[in-house]
């Protein structure tokens, strides 16, 4: 039986969005703390994460408020860290398969989206529909014909969801750095044959129960309509 977990996370943030995902699947009991990326408390680089990033778990140790970690529990940081060490508390999710081959798989399609792919890349400053369809076709490419990134579920689908999810709601929203209404073409061609199974993969990452358990489109939405607003007028 693990012991338990606290998981210091910040909504907004797709790295630790990849660590709740991992954890809903696994349907493990924890301890959710928010942290304001914008004011973060003075405690938690002290005791929690040196580098003052989230995700990070606090794991084991006495019953303490989050706010107060216990010097006994052990710290963990960094999401692809994470991801691991969930799957391996929770052998019982398959959230790295058994199958030593499959198990590859997972970590090479990690390694290679995340080489080419960061959430922040899908929409950065200047870049163009056609480099983002680029790294799209990188994706589709190592998709399976069907299911998910190694066929059954895994830490993988895990790493790439956050990203995916993003761009997909800002999309969907016409929120991005390109003119008014190009998002949405934008989107008509990832919804065309070109890439049918990439968003078959896409529809089906979010119609898992861990997706909709840890993703407010809503309240994503909002956020980023504020935040990045100024972006197309700079661009134009």
């Amino acid at each position: 039986m693990p012991e338990q977990i606290t998981l210091y996370t910040c909504k907004i943030c797709p790295y630790a969005h990849r660590v709740e995902l991992a954890l809903a699947e696994a349907k493990a009991k924890y301890t959710r703390y928010e942290i304001d990326l914008t004011n973060k408390p003075e405690w938690y680089a002290h005791q929690v994460n040196p580098a003052g990033k989230v995700p990070a778990i606090a794991y084991g140790g006495p019953p303490v408020p989050a706010d107060q970690p216990s010097p006994e529990s052990v710290k963990i940081a960094e999401s692809l860290v994470l991801l691991e060490f969930v799957a391996d508390l929770f052998p019982e999710a398959q959230l790295l398969p058994s199958d030593p081959v499959l198990r590859a798989k997972a970590r090479f399609f990690i390694e290679t989206v995340g080489a080419k792919i960061t959430p922040s890349s899908f929409f950065r400053e200047g870049g163009s529909p056609d480099d983002f369809f680029a790294r799209l076709e990188v994706i589709q490419a190592l998709l399976p014909t069907s299911g998910f990134a190694v066929g059954q579920y895994s830490i993988a689908d895990a790493a790439i969801t956050p990203s995916l999810a993003r761009a997909h709601m800002r999309l969907e929203n016409d929120i991005g750095p390109w003119k008014e209404g190009e998002s949405k073409a934008v989107l008509a061609v990832i919804q065309s044959p070109r890439f049918a199974r990439l968003y078959q993969y896409i529809k089906d990452l979010e119609a898992r129960p861990n997706f909709k358990a840890t993703f407010d489109k809503e309240y994503f939405a909002d956020v980023f309509k504020r935040r990045y607003g100024n972006i197309r007028a700079q661009n134009q």
